[in-house]
């Protein structure tokens, strides 16, 4: 191994992306002309978890933040913005990059 020190799931602060995801996700989901339903519809969620992330009344899943994070990204008019916001951060890179997928067997 390098001397980067591998990154895993539990290394990086999840709430912090949780919460950047959610405040941001009105603007994201504003710029693929996306509807609540439409977009929960897209990453198999209820439009009540989109709801409720975005007015910050619940923390949405990890699951729902990768769901989230994979479709912006492939998403021309998303994609940009992401490390802009925060969102994708090279910390985040990383995490899919370089993580040794054995630490989670």
């Amino acid at each position: 191994m390098d001397n980067m020190r591998k990154r895993s799931i539990p290394d990086i602060d999840k709430h912090h992306y949780l919460r950047i995801m959610a405040e941001n996700l009105p603007v994201l989901r504003a710029k693929l002309n996306l509807t609540q339903t439409e977009l929960a519809d897209f990453i198999g969620v209820s439009r009540q978890t989109i709801a409720t992330a975005e007015t910050g009344a619940r923390e949405m899943s990890w699951n729902t933040f990768i769901s989230l994070l994979f479709l912006f990204m492939h998403n021309e008019p998303t994609n940009a913005l992401l490390p802009i916001l925060g969102i994708y951060t090279p910390e985040m890179s990383n995490l899919f990059t370089a993580t040794e997928l054995k630490k989670f067997e």
